[in-house]
């Protein structure tokens, strides 16, 4: 099922509904910088449990990603000295950080300790995440063939092959699939773990030298 819903002009009705279907463990696919993602509320044990069978992954074994709405949700979640706190807010857009997770999250992040931290840059899952209070967990849709990456891209191709298995997708058009800049900020100096499409200068003080 296709939901729209306006960032700029949202029906609050609709998004109170769809907030509170996330309280209660409902699983949706939603817009996000880097493209479509499944997400659910990031304190629903079972909603989480629900995507690692989606995605045929073990959270003993991979860290699992939260978008917030914003720094001071993260750092409700996570933990991080001034310095992380720093580089986070200097590269917002099109980066995921690792960080170590807090006590308010779930026993299942406690498996790894740590968990990997977007700032929602999409107006839609920042919308999502403020009114819910608290963040959400967001993992990329698989790319079940390279040839047909539009199954990833295009709403109305991801509920025809997706749709049977979430609440919702909310529908905010076509999105290229734009993968984040990964960079692990659990040990200074922090280092880049995957180069995508978040930049970095050529002289970047707190990061590791290759």
């Amino acid at each position: 099922m296709l939901t729209k819903i306006y960032a700029d002009s949202p029906d609050y009705r609709l998004l109170t509904e769809l907030v509170d279907e996330l309280r209660r463990g409902a699983i949706f696919i939603y817009p996000t910088a880097s493209g479509y993602a499944y997400c659910c509320d990031a304190l629903h044990q079972r909603a989480i449990e629900e995507i690692c069978r989606l995605k045929k992954i073990d959270p003993k074994k991979k860290s699992l990603s939260i978008a917030c709405a914003s720094l001071s949700q993260v750092s409700e979640y996570c933990k991080m000295n001034d310095r992380a706190f720093k580089f986070i807010k200097d590269h917002e857009v099109n980066y995921t950080f690792i960080l170590p997770a807090s006590g308010a999250l779930p026993r299942i992040f406690k498996q790894r300790r740590e968990v990997g931290v977007r700032l929602a840059q999409h107006p839609i899952g920042r919308l999502l995440a403020e009114h819910l209070g608290n963040p959400l967990i967001t993992s990329s849709l698989p790319i079940e063939d390279e040839d047909e990456p539009e199954y990833c891209t295009n709403p109305e191709l991801i509920d025809e092959r997706y749709g049977n298995a979430v609440y919702t997708i909310l529908d905010a058009g076509d999105i290229p699939l734009a993968p984040s800049t990964i960079v692990d900020c659990t040990e200074e100096p922090f280092e880049v773990l995957r180069y995508g499409h978040g930049r970095l200068a050529d002289e970047e003080p707190l990061l590791k030298k290759d």
